[in-house]
């Protein structure tokens, strides 16, 4: 007689005590390392509807309707600490905004009342916090776009005049030697407001939407346009566009929201739009955001139909990476972002998430780099770089040192980064140190201020280390590459 357990179960049933068992643990929370976390939310005296990283890392931002008559405030990312800074002395709610070569943010345009814009012009000096006016510009801009060209000035596009639809149609580009305009008057054209428009490698401005059909400027003389390819989706309002290595990818957007993805390569001859993977769920009136790795990092927004559907909120962030071609579900926030939010790149690596409508809240999403080991160290750098040099930069980590990448410095409204841009910098690594090459033209990298990232092969970035792009001496080669009549 053989041997049994008194209480060996029939096979059957030990089959589903073992499965019942397995069920009862409870599943495996990932960790910040996989899915990043969110600070705590931080109550703001008004709402970051206009948000931008200035030279020194502190965060400047104004707000919405007429919150753009109060003070804009400053936001210290190490400190928490928020302090007012000077105004203009008008409305500068739905204004549009980039980067000078010097660091100035030229704000364009303003607020009477929706679709009603103001012809004023300014510059915010942020080493003095202080503000200057400029010429008027030719007449109201509410919803305008600044593109920062090659040589230092700015072309300023669409934005209401007087009324819904009355749109800006006439370019005007702002020579920031002589701190006046010129109108592009063979270059007249009615844009959707905050059109997403790219400096791309040719010199030309490339927009990229949120239409279907693109379009290629030429900003010598007083301008042309030409057409370009038509996307796949079709219109994607409220959807962000991001330039990364002289590629363009638009994000979700349209109503009802998609969650398709689509890129175009400015650096081909013949560019043409396809879809790439899409995000986990589809969004509106999301921002995306540009970080240290490559990656680009979506938040915010909404998946229901509508304007701005509070009723659908869509929590979770999400990264893409480009090379793997993948979406990856991370972190879930605390507060609905959608119509009037923002989001920002900090010099740290983290990502700040802030403002919607009546929101006057900010958080702070830390991407899981941040918890996968010690950052590599930038020992020293040079304050400024030339196009089409090489430089050095001393760390104590160049034999672990994989990308080197160079973003520029975020100005963000209404789901798009006017100013921001990502270059990933060859390099050479040596003892301590790294050779590094720089943009070959300023038409890849507008002179200005950027942020120059380590990143090791854990993935881990340095903190950014602040980097002046200077604008090469023109030559005859250059001045065609760079369009900079």
């Amino acid at each position: 007689m053989s041997w049994r357990p008194v209480f060996a179960p029939p096979r059957g049933l030990a089959a589903w005590l073992v499965g019942f068992a397995v069920l009862a643990l409870p599943a495996r929370a990932q960790g910040p390392a996989q899915v990043g976390q969110w600070s705590s939310v931080m109550s703001w005296p008004i709402t970051a509807t206009h948000t931008h990283l200035q030279p020194d890392g502190k965060v400047m931002f104004f707000g919405e309707f007429d919150e753009g008559n109060l003070p804009p405030r400053r936001w210290d990312p190490v400190t928490n600490a928020v302090t007012a800074l000077p105004h203009p002395g008008y409305n500068i709610f739905c204004a549009g905004h980039s980067y000078l070569a010097d660091g100035k943010l030229l704000v364009t345009g303003g607020h009477v009342r929706s679709n009603v814009g103001l012809n004023d012009a300014s510059l915010f000096d942020p080493f003095t916090s202080s503000w200057s006016r400029l010429p008027d510009m030719n007449a109201g801009r509410w919803y305008p776009t600044n593109t920062t060209l090659s040589n230092g000035d700015v072309m300023v596009l669409s934005g209401d005049m007087n009324g819904s639809g009355d749109v800006n149609t006439l370019p005007q580009r702002f020579l920031a030697g002589s701190r006046t305009w010129r109108n592009m008057t063979t270059a007249r054209l009615a844009l959707p407001l905050y059109p997403k428009m790219f400096l791309a490698p040719s010199g030309r401005l490339f927009y990229a939407g949120p239409s279907r059909g693109s379009r290629w400027l030429r900003t010598a003389s007083t301008g042309t346009w030409s057409s370009g390819p038509s996307s796949n989706f079709g219109t994607r309002s409220y959807g962000p566009a991001v330039y990364l290595d002289a590629r363009v990818y638009v994000i979700g957007g349209g109503d009802p929201p998609t969650a398709t993805t689509e890129v175009i390569d400015l650096n081909v001859d013949a560019p043409s739009w396809r879809y790439v993977s899409s995000m986990t769920i589809r969004r509106r009136q999301h921002n995306a955001t540009l970080l240290p790795d490559g990656t680009v990092l979506v938040t915010g927004g909404s998946s229901g139909s509508g304007f701005d559907n509070s009723g659908s909120p869509v929590f979770h962030a999400e990264v893409y990476d480009p090379a793997a071609n993948r979406w990856t579900r991370l972190a879930s926030n605390t507060v609905y972002r959608g119509y009037h939010a923002t989001a920002l790149l900090l010099p740290d690596g983290r990502v700040l998430s802030a403002g919607g409508r009546n929101r006057r809240s900010a958080e702070v999403f830390s991407p899981p780099y941040l918890f996968k080991g010690a950052r590599p160290a930038v020992s020293s750098a040079p304050d400024t770089v030339m196009p089409g040099t090489t430089f050095t930069v001393t760390t104590p980590d160049a034999a672990r040192i994989t990308k080197v990448t160079l973003i520029a410095l975020g100005s963000v409204t209404h789901t798009f980064d006017e100013n921001q841009r990502l270059l990933t910098l060859k390099f050479t690594p040596g003892t301590d140190s790294l050779t590094v090459t720089a943009p070959s033209f300023n038409s890849r990298a507008p002179p200005g201020y950027y942020h120059l990232f380590l990143v090791n092969d854990a993935g881990v970035p340095s903190v950014g280390r602040r980097v002046r792009v200077l604008r090469r001496p023109t030559t005859a080669a250059g001045a065609l590459q760079d369009e900079e009549e």
